[in-house]
């Protein structure tokens, strides 16, 4: 097996390039100190010779270390691929390196993710963060932070359009002759399912129709079998899912119980992950912008981690991406 051919140094790209040492190394740590033009030069050359530079050694210079963290509840969980793809993209596009964390669903497992990574990077994009506004705020006094599916007072955010989505599930239950529904909510941390809940409630009210609240539930399949049977034992005529893996777990029992959907029981979930239109029948289910949402904070934090960029206060934007009702099959006329 032939030996690794040798790694490309600060000097090799230098001497390639015909500059300085230390206009490589600020072409790299510190662009805005290099003419555009020879910064794109020695950034072609480096590229050509395969030179990446040392992070350590550019962190010790520039104060950064150019990675930024995602920290996400469940890694296992389809809706998160979307916003780990976006997240790539954007930390790509801004010359970063990403790295993942799993919280495992535990605001405790988070906050100590995010302290034991603090050093190591400059900056976290928290994905439906579970940790409480208080540990945000501490979080964010030692590193800058931007939230996805998440909103928390003087942190930038990006979040989905709830209010007009759950409106939209409600019209079309309410369409179709629904007069009641069960909402199977998820874990008593997440800030997004109570404002599924808060939504719902709200078009509820507009509508007419009668809306309960069961649960709260782990966002597995493992969890549908006992909420779908919680369900049964009522008169509603529909359920909506905090997300799609739990409304596909709703499904699979509901199956193997013989009840007919949607001739018995309307089922919609939230997220349109990857497979909610492969399970049967194919499931009705609110749309989220997750791969945009995961660009634009990786964009915003990149913005927040440049060289005098000044840190949010109590008016960090908000940013808002649209929803979409997608229906399918799973979703019908009210029993008669």
């Amino acid at each position: 097996m032939p030996a690794p051919r040798r790694r490309a140094t600060i000097t090799s790209v230098a001497e390639a390039a015909g500059v300085a040492t230390s206009t490589v190394s600020r072409a790299f740590s510190n662009p805005g100190r290099v003419n555009h033009v020879t910064r794109e030069h020695v950034l072609a050359v480096a590229e050509r010779l395969g030179y990446s530079p040392n992070p350590t050694a550019q962190a010790l210079e520039s104060g950064r270390t150019n990675t930024v963290a995602l920290v996400v509840p469940d890694i296992t969980n389809p809706y998160f691929s979307g916003v780990v793809k976006g997240a790539e993209r954007a930390a790509a596009e801004a010359r970063l390196t990403l790295v993942i964390g799993d919280a495992q669903e535990n605001p405790v497992h988070e906050e100590r993710l995010v302290r034991r990574l603090g050093a190591a990077v400059d900056g976290f994009v928290l994905t439906a963060s579970r940790m409480p506004d208080e540990a945000l705020q501490r979080a964010s006094e030692l590193n800058r932070i931007v939230l996805v599916n998440r909103a928390s007072p003087g942190l930038t955010s990006v979040v989905a359009d709830f209010a007009s989505g759950t409106r939209q599930i409600v019209a079309h239950l309410a369409s179709h002759g629904h007069r009641s529904f069960v909402f199977l909510g998820g874990p008593a941390e997440s800030w997004s399912g109570a404002r599924r809940w808060a939504g719902l409630r709200a078009a509820a009210d507009e509508h007419g129709l009668e809306a309960t609240r069961f649960g709260p539930y782990t966002p597995t399949t493992a969890s549908g079998p006992a909420a779908a049977d919680a369900v049964l034992t009522t008169r509603a005529t529909a359920v909506v899912a905090h997300n799609d893996v739990l409304a596909i777990g709703v499904l699979q029992r509901l199956a193997e119980r013989g009840v007919r959907v949607p001739e018995q029981l309307s089922v919609v979930g939230f997220d349109d992950v990857f497979g909610a239109d492969f399970c049967h029948p194919p499931l009705t289910t609110l749309a989220e912008r997750t791969t945009e949402a995961g660009a634009r904070a990786v964009e915003a934090l990149a913005a927040l981690t440049r060289p005098g960029a000044t840190p949010t206060g109590d008016d960090a934007p908000v940013r808002v991406l649209p929803t979409q009702l997608v229906v399918r099959a799973s979703s019908g006329p009210a029993p008669t």
